[in-house]
């Protein structure tokens, strides 16, 4: 049986590339190799950016209106192609069905805000500002722009990047990940048949040496990219030498608080959701509960609802999660936790060795929760990114706030309460750029931006919302003063003042 090979995506048409570099696109739940992605040559990168830089030149000057309408229309392919986009995510990526249907659903929020571009990429004015002086405000696109993915979201993440650098004006280069591709290429399919002109999105694929041309390239105005901390610095690095705009959001080490006066079977249940579906390959999963005074007597809880939940196959609906990306992070996930029991965490729920009936083969790691962790263990210092749940208990709030403070990552926290001065005061205090309350994951609506904070994010800008209408733009400002022609001045004014 042949094996389909992912094309690249130029000036509106799937091209197969001449690279001599392909890798395997792995089901981790079989094994079984489903397609074969290329790792692009420097010629090919170039010439996507090449195209690009082109169809720019008429793009830019396309009326919201008419890029308001292709967002319409790409709104209703995603919802009319849900089902398939989230088939091609589990199967690549092994995420359970109905969590991959979610994660086009967050994907599609963004596409719904960027249908609303002729109202969302609006100057300021201010009428006589000066006697007869006039001042305002234009938001224009950079130019190129360009996307790299993370692969535990393919079709989320993309959607945090291109639908609003294209529908303000840019256009826009992606580099999807290289681990689950088909779903980013289908998203980017279903972006043309929308009614996106050849040449505004385009599509590359590669590893590091894709990455850095593309940060380093002089036509690429403004870089957007989610992954891992080490890349994210190194990109940024490098984007940074090159004169261009960037924004990273990087790793996380997530914590919820659960207070004793909390609803206890939703902060338990909510908890236990947020720190193991999508097998905790999630930069928001909430990886650390803090327990809170009387509420440490909920271990035996969460003990007993982590031993309940069922690992499968993506396609298996009533699986609680499925199989983790690769072998290798599956080895890496299996080493963390041998590394928590030798500096003296209590194992309490061991997902080592997890067998699944019919998939032999699958990269399958249960849910582990460790209880007695203490901040300098190597299971907390470091982003497990696996279903792995460390529990740290405390006496006060004051003890949880300065806790999760003195970690250096700021990406999102949570706290379970039913005192609104609780809320309040966490909200205050807490140095993390998303707060959620009686929520478990604190990724806002796409209207509101994605707003990681410290060591989670590179740049004074994150995705979605007026945030992302302000990274993909240049604000110019016009000060204009209109003469009557038989009442102009002959007098000559070296002065800065406007009258």
């Amino acid at each position: 049986m042949s094996i389909r090979e992912i094309p690249m995506y130029i000036n509106g048409q799937p091209v197969t590339s001449q690279t001599k570099e392909w890798r395997d696109v792995v089901n981790p739940a079989t094994q079984e190799v489903v397609a074969r992605v290329p790792f692009c040559t420097a010629d090919e990168v170039e010439q996507a950016i090449a195209n690009a830089k082109e169809a720019f030149t008429t793009w830019r000057k396309t009326p919201l209106a008419s890029r308001m309408r292709i967002m319409l229309k790409f709104q209703a392919l995603i919802r009319e192609h849900t089902d398939e986009l989230a088939a091609l995510i589990s199967e690549e990526h092994g995420k359970t069905l109905p969590d991959a249907a979610g994660e086009v659903g967050r994907g599609l929020e963004v596409v719904e805000h960027a249908c609303s571009i002729t109202s969302l990429q609006l100057g300021e004015r201010a009428s006589n500002a000066a006697n007869e002086v006039d001042v305002y405000t234009l938001h224009q696109p950079l130019g190129v722009g360009a996307g790299i993915t993370a692969f535990n979201f393919p079709v989320m993440l993309p959607c945090f990047m291109f639908p609003l650098a294209i529908a303000t004006g840019n256009t826009f280069l992606l580099k999807p990940s290289e681990q689950d591709p088909s779903s980013s290429m289908r998203l980017v399919e279903l972006a043309h048949e929308a009614g996106v002109p050849p040449g505004v999105l385009n599509v590359v694929h590669g590893g590091p040496d894709v990455a850095n041309q593309i940060a380093d390239h002089a036509d690429i105005k403004a870089l957007s990219f989610i992954g891992s901390t080490r890349v994210g610095q190194l990109l940024y690095d490098r984007a940074a030498a090159a004169g261009k705009r960037m924004q990273a959001m990087l790793g996380a080490k997530n914590h919820c608080v659960i207070m004793p006066d909390a609803n206890r079977s939703q902060a338990v249940h909510n908890l236990l959701g947020s720190a193991y579906g999508a097998a905790g390959q999630r930069c928001m999963a909430n990886s650390v509960v803090v327990l809170v005074g009387e509420a440490r007597e909920w271990l035996a809880d969460l003990i007993e609802e982590t031993r309940t939940m069922k690992v499968g196959p993506g396609t298996q609906l009533d699986a609680d999660l499925g199989p983790l990306v690769s072998p290798a992070a599956k080895e890496r996930v299996e080493r963390l936790i041998a590394t928590g029991v030798e500096e003296g965490a209590t194992l309490e729920v061991d997902g080592r060795g997890c067998q699944v009936e019919g998939y032999p083969d699958g990269n399958f790691v249960g849910p582990t929760l460790f209880s007695n962790v203490t901040a300098d263990m190597t299971i907390y210092r470091e982003e497990v990114f696996g279903p792995v749940l460390c529990v740290v208990s405390v006496e006060t709030l004051d003890e949880a706030i300065a806790f999760i403070n003195a970690n250096p990552n700021g990406n999102g926290t949570s706290i379970y309460t039913n005192s609104g001065w609780v809320a309040r005061r966490f909200e205050t205090d807490i140095d993390v750029g998303q707060v959620g309350i009686n929520v478990p994951i604190p990724v806002p609506v796409a209207y509101f931006s994605f707003t990681g904070s410290r060591g989670s994010k590179l740049g004074d800008l994150g995705p979605n919302g007026k945030q992302a209408i302000n990274f993909w733009t240049q604000t110019k400002t016009v000060t204009a003063r209109w003469y009557e022609p038989e009442n102009v001045s002959s007098g000559i004014n070296s002065t800065i003042a406007l009258e």
